[in-house]
């Protein structure tokens, strides 16, 4: 037992690197996710790590495979993308949905373009699904930021934050906090994709997001439980990835997500509030 859950992180330095830094990246994205889903913005999270990509591959493009260009790069991209979706829904008669899928289409078209120009199918698959065992000091360093980032803002505006959830239009008739409350939370899933795009690509990084929290859906309906079981679950997918990927020589992010989606589904079917409670309950309620 030893042998296999606890010897590949003690005797690997990879293999610690990695879960330091996804067990990070749990840290700040899996409660944003949480409010993604009850903001029903699941989907904006999807866009938005298709949206980093053109910044992402500019850094590449210019300066290779270094963290820092690529960083800024899909920081400035996807601050552009939510500004500019949010800015049209707001002022025009498009909908966030309609507007962040052309976006991201956009981008998702013009990242891939601009990686192919320099690099190899190689370097595209490493933009796109990361490579959490190669992480380094300094990669590590920034997701840490971005972790500490998040969750001091999400402190800050904790109370803001969950009454848009609930209420959005009560919010901004009673405070001004509203609108730049929600750039702000936009800000914060860029910072989280960017920080995730180092680890699991531009396009797995919204499954740590997003999962963990549809997951932790299923077994509560109040905000902060959700948040740590959300936490707790990809805590668990993070573990669990890494030693599939080591033992079975897996891809490292694919097998991730996949953990944090085999969680997903058990919890649709043995959580109080899926599938089998459910029946449980409308049979009982029909017997009575």
């Amino acid at each position: 037992m030893y042998d296999f859950l606890v010897a590949p992180f003690v005797e690997f330095g990879f293999m610690q690197r990695a879960l330091a830094g996804s067990l990070l990246l749990c840290l700040s994205s899996c409660p944003v996710g949480v409010f993604l889903m009850l903001r029903r913005m699941s989907l904006t999270g999807d866009a938005m790590a298709h949206a980093i990509l053109p910044g992402a591959a500019t850094g590449f493009l210019l300066y290779g495979l270094e963290i820092v260009p690529m960083t800024i790069g899909g920081l400035v991209a996807g601050v552009i993308v939510a500004m500019g979706a949010g800015a049209v829904s707001r002022f025009t008669v498009q909908k966030e949905d309609a507007s962040l899928a052309a976006f991201y289409l956009i981008s998702l078209a013009l990242g891939v373009m601009i990686v192919s120009l320099r690099g190899s199918s190689v370097d595209l698959m490493h933009v796109l699904f990361g490579t959490v065992l190669a992480l380094n000091d300094e990669a590590l360093k920034l997701i840490a930021t971005i972790a500490g980032v998040t969750l001091l803002t999400l402190a800050v505006f904790w109370r803001a934050l969950v009454a848009e959830c609930l209420d959005p239009l009560f919010l901004r008739s009673v405070s001004r906090l509203g609108t730049p409350v929600h750039f702000i939370f936009l800000g914060l899933v860029v910072l989280n994709l960017v920080g995730g795009f180092q680890a699991l690509g531009t396009l797995l990084s919204v499954g740590l997001m997003m999962l963990p929290a549809a997951a932790a859906r299923f077994w509560t309906s109040r905000v902060e439980p959700m948040c740590l079981l959300a936490l707790a679950i990809g805590f668990a997918a993070c573990v669990a990835g890494l030693l599939m990927s080591y033992h079975a020589s897996l891809p490292s992010g694919p097998a991730i997500v996949l953990s944090a989606g085999v969680a997903y589904l058990a919890s649709i079917l043995a959580g109080p509030r899926g599938v089998l409670r459910s029946r449980v309950r409308h049979h009982r309620h029909r017997t009575a």
